[in-house]
């Protein structure tokens, strides 16, 4: 009747860190983002990503300026943060890849 423990269809895909890399490599319009804390970004993140804290006030605002025709590629600490993050992209019209796992996932070679 009521069917309150369905789960909503996600509007991202969470991948692998070898799917993940595979993807974003190959998209033709992709962005990674990082969205951790400026000093958690300052501490080391992968080569070529953007930060976007998702827990700061900016985070809404700067999605108002980004262009929904690209993939965006997003990460955290552990995969919790990103795919909060991608969930509201999501939401907002963005095609958004979680990295499930976060950095750590991400292949070192």
């Amino acid at each position: 009747m009521f069917n309150i423990f369905s789960s909503k269809p996600k509007n991202y895909e969470n991948l692998d860190g070898a799917a993940f890399r595979t993807m974003y490599q190959s998209a033709p319009k992709a962005e990674l983002l990082d969205v951790r804390t400026a000093g958690e970004f300052a501490s080391g993140s992968i080569k070529g990503a953007r930060n976007l804290d998702v827990t700061s006030s900016q985070f809404q605002q700067a999605l108002k300026t980004m262009d929904k025709d690209k993939e965006y590629f997003v990460f955290c600490r552990s995969g919790n943060r990103s795919g909060s993050a991608c969930d509201i992209m999501g939401k907002e019209g963005f095609k958004a890849y979680n990295l499930a796992g976060g950095i750590n996932a991400w292949p070192k070679q």
